[in-house]
C-alpha cells in the first residue's frame, strides 16, 4: 500500500507524501475503509509553513515505528487547513471543546462517521512537558478501541451535541455600548511600555488597530489613538518587521515585538498595509506610509505569483532552524559591510557579539532614536547576501480570500499614497481571481499548478466583495461595484440563515460534518459574518437600495448579539457598526469633463462613499462645472464646486 497525498496539489499534503503513513487526503473512500475494516480515524489538520507541523512531522509521521502503528491501526487523513477552512473550523473546535485550547498541527481521533473522541494539537514523540508520547498515545486508544469503545465514544455523543447548540439568539442589552466596552478591554490590556495588548506573545490583529484608529477618529479621543500608533511604531522597531527584505512575521514571541515566530502570512502583511496606510492619512506621519510600502514591496518582490496572484506564505525555518534565514551575526556583517559601515550598522539595528536571540542577531531599531538614517546600501547587500544563505519554503497556492485581502490592501494603499503601482498591482491580481478563480457565480478557495478547488465558503465570497468594493473606490468604475452587488447577492443566497440571521461558513443546505458553524469570532483574520457584516454597510451606503440596508441590520442584529459576552474579540463588525451608525461622506459626483476624473481619484477621502452621475433634473451642474453633492453627519449640503474634508481627514 502506498501513500496517497503524491497527486496532490497542495503544498502542506505534497510535503507527507513521502511518509511512511499511508495518508488519505479527506476523501469518502478513506471514511469507507474505516467503516469496512473497523479502524479509528486519525486526522491531522496543518499548514505547510508551520513550525510544530513540521516538528511532528519529523519526530513521529517520518517515523517507521510511528508510522507502522499507525497504518495497522488507523485510517490516517492528511488535511490543509487553508484549503478546507470548513474542516479546519468543525474540528478546531472540537479540539478546543476536549482540551480547552487548539492550534496546529491538529489532531483528531474520530469514529468512520466523522464522530470525534479524542483531540490535542502537536503530541511529542516521546512523554514530555505534561503530554504522552505520540506512539503511546496511539497505542492507548487502539487498546480502548478494542476493548472499551463504548467508554471511549462516551464523549463524541456529548461534545457534539454541545458545540451544536444554537447561538444565542437577539438578546437584551445596550448594544449600542459593544464598542466602548471593547475599547475599554483594550485600554486595560495595553503595554504603555512596549505597545501592543496583552503579555507575550503579542499578535498584530491589525483589524483591532482599525477599528480603534476609526473609534478614535469618530470619538475625538487621541488617547485611543495613541494606543494605536505606540503599537505601529514598535511593530515597525522591531524584529517582527523584516528590516533588510521588509514584510512582518507571524507574532512576536516577547513582549518587546523584538523576536517574532519567523513565518510570513499573506494575509498578516495585508490587513497590516491597511492599518499603517490607514493611520497615516489620519496622522499624516512618513514612517506608517513607509511601513506600508515597504510592506506592499515585499508582497510583489517575493510573494506574487505569474500573472498576478499572490502566494500565501513564507516558512519559519530554514535547513530545519527557526530563523536561520533573518538572522546575522556580527562576522557576517562586518564582512558584507567593512568595518566602519558595518559599526555604522550594527550600532542602529542592534548587532552585537553576543547576539540578541540564541547567539545570533535579528536586525531591529528598538534601542535606536534615529529611524531615518539611510543604510539602504547596507540593507541591499544584506538582502541579496540572505537569499545565498540559505533558503525559504514557500506555500505558492494562490488563496482567493487572502489574495483579495491583499487587493483591499493595495487599493487603500493607492488611495494614501497616490502611488498607481499599488493599483495596478491590485487589478493585476483581480484579474487573476477572474481567469482562475471564479466560474460564474461560483468562487474557487484556491489555485495551484494550474488547478482550481472547486469548493467555496463565506470567506471566499466575504473578502472578494470586499477587494472588490476597495477597487471601485480607488478607480470609480462601476464594472467592479457591479461585481460586488451580484456575487454579494449570491453570498446572501448561499450561506445566509434566514431564519436565526447570520452566515454559515458552507452551503446553508448541504455540508458533510456534523455541524456548519457560523463564525463569528475574529481571530489572526476578521470572520466571514464580519467581513460581510462591512459589506452590507458599505453596498447599503454606496448604493442606497434598501435591500442593503435590511440585510444590514438584521446582520448587525445578529453579530451584537453574538459580540455580546466578549466585544474586543469582534471588532471588524464593531468597525462596520461604526460606520453605520456614523456614516462616512456620500458624494455625488457630476462630471463635466470625463478628465476631471482622474484629478478626483487621487484626492477623496479614504472612506468616502463615492458615486459618479451623469448631469441631470436631480443633480445639475454649478456654475457649468464639475460639482459635488455632499451628505455628512446625516446631512447633505448645498452642491459645491470647492473641496471637502474626508472621512480620515484627506481634503478633496
Amino acid at each position: 500500500m502506498s501513500n496517497h497525498l503524491k497527486n496532490a496539489t497542495s503544498p502542506y499534503l505534497l510535503q507527507h507524501s513521502g511518509n511512511p503513513v499511508y495518508w488519505y487526503p479527506w476523501c469518502e473512500e478513506a471514511f469507507e475503509r474505516a467503516r469496512e475494516e473497523d479502524k479509528p480515524v486519525f486526522l491531522s489538520i496543518g499548514y505547510s509553513t508551520c513550525h510544530w507541523c513540521h516538528v511532528m512531522a519529523h519526530e513521529s509521521f517520518e517515523n517507521e515505528k510511528t508510522a507502522g502503528i499507525l497504518n495497522r491501526y488507523f485510517i490516517s487523513i492528511k488535511v490543509d487547513r487553508e484549503e478546507r477552512p470548513d474542516i479546519d473550523s468543525v474540528y478546531m473546535s472540537v479540539c478546543q471543546a476536549f482540551t480547552g485550547s487548539g492550534g496546529w498541527p491538529m489532531s483528531i481521533f474520530m469514529t468512520w462517521d466523522k464522530k470525534p473522541f479524542l483531540a490535542g494539537t502537536y503530541f511529542p514523540v516521546r512523554s514530555q512537558y505534561g503530554m504522552p508520547g505520540f506512539a503511546e498515545l496511539l497505542g492507548a486508544v487502539v487498546n480502548r478501541w478494542n476493548s472499551g469503545r463504548e467508554e471511549l465514544l462516551h464523549p463524541a455523543d456529548q461534545v457534539i451535541a454541545q458545540l451544536k447548540q444554537p447561538e444565542p439568539g437577539h438578546r437584551n442589552g445596550d448594544t449600542e455600548m459593544l464598542s466602548e466596552e471593547a475599547v475599554q478591554q483594550f485600554s486595560r490590556s495595553f503595554d504603555s511600555t512596549f505597545g501592543g495588548f496583552g503579555p507575550a506573545p503579542k499578535f498584530p490583529v491589525p483589524h483591532n488597530l482599525l477599528f480603534l484608529a476609526l473609534y478614535a477618529g469618530q470619538k475625538d479621543r487621541p488617547d485611543i489613538l495613541g494606543m494605536v500608533e505606540k503599537t505601529l511604531i514598535q511593530m515597525r522597531k522591531g524584529g517582527i518587521f523584516d528590516q533588510v527584505g521588509y514584510g512582518f512575521s507571524r507574532y512576536s514571541t516577547d513582549k518587546y515585538f523584538l523576536a517574532p515566530h519567523f513565518e510570513k502570512m499573506l494575509y498578516d502583511n495585508a490587513l497590516l498595509i491597511m492599518a499603517y496606510a490607514s493611520v497615516y492619512v489620519i496622522t499624516q506621519k512618513p514612517l506608517y506610509l513607509d511601513t506600508a510600502e515597504k510592506t506592499a514591496q515585499y508582497a510583489l518582490r517575493e510573494m506574487t505569483a505569474p500573472g498576478g496572484g499572490f502566494y500565501s506564505a513564507q516558512d519559519a525555518d530554514s535547513e530545519g532552524v527557526e530563523g536561520k534565514y533573518y538572522t546575522f551575526t556580527t562576522a557576517e556583517v562586518t564582512g558584507l559591510l567593512g568595518a566602519e559601515r558595518g559599526k555604522q550598522f550594527s550600532d542602529i539595528y542592534d548587532i552585537t557579539a553576543g547576539g540578541n536571540f540564541e547567539g545570533v542577531n535579528i536586525p531591529n531599531l528598538l534601542r535606536s532614536n534615529d529611524l531615518n538614517a539611510d543604510f539602504s546600501d547596507a540593507l541591499s547587500k544584506l538582502y541579496d547576501y540572505r537569499k545565498t544563505r540559505s533558503k525559504l519554503h514557500l506555500d505558492d497556492k494562490v488563496l482567493l480570500s487572502w489574495n483579495s485581502m491583499m487587493i483591499a490592501a493595495l487599493s487603500i494603499l493607492y488611495r494614501a499614497s497616490r502611488n498607481g503601482r499599488y493599483l495596478r498591482a491590485a487589478v493585476h491580481a483581480q484579474k487573476f481571481i477572474e481567469e482562475n478563480l471564479r466560474e460564474g457565480l461560483r468562487l474557487c478557495t484556491s489555485w495551484r499548478d494550474g488547478k482550481a478547488a472547486k469548493n467555496s465558503f463565506l470567506d471566499d465570497y466575504g473578502y472578494y466583495v470586499a477587494a472588490l468594493t476597495e477597487l471601485y473606490h480607488s478607480t470609480l468604475d462601476r464594472e467592479y461595484l457591479d461585481k460586488a452587488e451580484r456575487l454579494c447577492r449570491e453570498a446572501v443566497k448561499r450561506f445566509a440563515d434566514s431564519t436565526e440571521g447570520g452566515f454559515y461558513l458552507s452551503d446553508s443546505d448541504s455540508t458533510e460534518l456534523f455541524m456548519n458553524p457560523k463564525e463569528t469570532y475574529d481571530g489572526a483574520i476578521p470572520s466571514g459574518n464580519a467581513v460581510m457584516t462591512y459589506n452590507l454597510v458599505r453596498l447599503y451606503q454606496l448604493t442606497e437600495k434598501e435591500e442593503y440596508r435590511e440585510l444590514a441590520e438584521k446582520q448587525i442584529r445578529f453579530m451584537s448579539a453574538q459580540a455580546r459576552d466578549y466585544p474586543a474579540g469582534h471588532c471588524m463588525f464593531l468597525l462596520a457598526k461604526l460606520m453605520y451608525d456614523n456614516p462616512p461622506e456620500h458624494i455625488v459626483i457630476v462630471l463635466k469633463n470625463r478628465s476631471d476624473l482622474e484629478v478626483i481619484k487621487r484626492r477623496l477621502p479614504l472612506l468616502a462613499n463615492v458615486i459618479v452621475l451623469p448631469e441631470s433634473r436631480e443633480y445639475p451642474l454649478v456654475n457649468d462645472s464639475t460639482t459635488f453633492y455632499v451628505c455628512k453627519n446625516h446631512a447633505c449640503y448645498a452642491p459645491t464646486n470647492e473641496g471637502i474634508l474626508g472621512s480620515f481627514g484627506t481634503a478633496v
